[in-house]
């Protein structure tokens, strides 16, 4: 919803004051997180984006390797970006290409050995980061003001 179509309907007053404050707040424990997660990233060699890429093929690992396609559309990028992203993985030797068993035209990806050692270092530091943030969280979203 953009500020010019603010609902008149009642759904949903004008934002408080506490509503800003609450938001901001709630953005700078995000912003805070994010900071901590590329700085993590890039203290093991790598960027964030690429962090995120390993993320994604293990996160959507569980039945079957990921495509390309798949691993963008996770990343809310261009497709061409996602193998751009994965090119240079493969170069690093974190990740390889495989041919798919049902359609040797599509091409899926996965980690190696090394790129699931990081990963695996990487995701202990932000469960254990994430979970130092909980109570801030919950404090912010039980706060958010709710319409009358």
């Amino acid at each position: 919803m953009t500020a010019s179509k603010l609902p008149i309907d009642g759904s949903r007053s004008i934002p408080t004051q506490a509503d800003y404050q609450a938001l901001a707040a709630f953005r700078l424990t995000l912003r805070r997180f994010y900071a901590f997660s590329e700085a993590a990233a890039i203290q093991e060699g790598l960027t964030p984006q690429q962090h995120q890429a390993l993320l994604a093929i293990k996160g959507i690992s569980g039945t079957s390797l990921p495509s390309i396609g798949d691993v963008a559309e996770q990343m809310l990028i261009r497709h061409h970006s996602a193998v751009e992203l994965i090119n240079r993985l493969e170069q690093m030797g974190l990740v390889r290409r495989v041919r798919d068993a049902d359609d040797g035209r599509k091409v899926r990806v996965a980690l190696k050995p090394r790129a699931e050692e990081i990963l695996a270092m990487l995701s202990v530091a932000h469960l254990k980061e994430l979970e130092s943030l909980r109570p801030l969280l919950m404090k912010l979203l039980r706060n958010l003001h709710k319409p009358a």
